[in-house]
């Protein structure tokens, strides 16, 4: 592109317009999912707040060319002592650091509320609409907003994509592909129509890696779209709520109102609800036995 324009040095310009030209022979499957996406053939909402929903981001590779695109991810919980359970892995869609990734969620449950009781818990996360294999930890974070949203019964911006791991303390760790990501919602966005208020939610060490197209840091500039960086599941939740997480408080309790307060006191009255049913089960069991041998026949 230098040669064509005549310079006798390679400008940045020259670059933009090489990268560009590569992108337009090698995004054939791109652009076929986002026209999957523009139909509502996938499903992916960029405005509004579902409960126990986030938009989590893929990247997917075609040769020496790379794109992400979003995916939604759902979270449901209930009353019971299974555990989460991963959708994916049941199916044998699951490959072993995502599965490693879903063990992550449990340790943080425990370490953040059963402390002082047994965590009693049965929930279910999957990617929807995945057909494929997946595998990776870069979606973890993602799977836990999307699991306390369910839990503490709040809902969660849809015009905000996530991605990163996490730790089982709670801090989001980097992940790669940083840029497709953010350069994938951006055109969601842009094709369902840019409100002043979606963007992503990106890893604090990640910042660094930016390295985005011209057009989606000029909408970032302009207030069109924005970028966010979390340190830890803290900060994002609070981001994706409007809502305070919350801090335990010198009798270890959060505040009633704060995510972690609903989370907790969920989580409580699910273990009263089982214990109550299982206390009914026992009851039952008793009542056969007593009248078993009241009949004397023997059986």
């Amino acid at each position: 592109y230098a040669s064509r324009n005549g310079s006798t040095a390679v400008e940045s310009k020259h670059v933009h317009q090489a990268l560009e030209a590569h992108r337009k022979r090698s995004n054939q499957t791109e652009e076929r999912l986002q026209e999957m996406i523009d139909r509502g053939s996938i499903y992916v909402d960029t405005d509004g707040a579902v409960t126990g929903q986030v938009n989590g981001l893929a990247v997917y590779s075609m040769g020496d060319y790379s794109f992400g695109k979003p995916s939604r991810i759902t979270a449901v919980t209930a009353m019971g002592k299974g555990g989460i359970i991963n959708i994916e892995r049941e199916a044998d869609m699951s490959g072993p650091t995502h599965n490693k990734g879903i063990f992550i969620l449990s340790g943080f449950l425990r370490r953040q509320f059963a402390q002082d009781k047994p965590l009693s818990l049965t929930a279910s996360i999957a990617f929807e609409q995945n057909y494929g294999g997946i595998d990776g930890d870069s979606a973890s974070s993602t799977e836990l907003y999307a699991l306390l949203s369910s839990l503490a019964e709040v809902p969660i911006r849809q015009d905000i994509a996530v991605t990163g791991s996490v730790n089982q303390k709670g801090e989001v760790q980097p992940i790669g592909g940083v840029n497709q990501k953010v350069e994938g919602f951006y055109l969601c966005c842009k094709h369902a129509g840019l409100t002043g208020n979606q963007g992503v939610m990106i890893p604090e060490p990640n910042v660094k890696d930016l390295m985005l197209r011209k057009e989606v840091v000029e909408a970032v500039k302009e207030g069109k779209f924005h970028i966010w960086s979390v340190e830890n599941i803290e900060q994002g939740i609070e981001i994706l709520t409007g809502v305070e997480a919350g801090t335990q408080g010198d009798e270890g309790k959060y505040p009633e109102e704060s995510i972690y307060g609903k989370a907790d006191a969920r989580l409580i009255d699910l273990a009263e609800g089982l214990k109550k049913f299982g206390a009914g089960d026992e009851d039952k069991d008793e009542k056969k036995k007593k009248d078993g041998a009241s009949c004397g026949c023997g059986k």
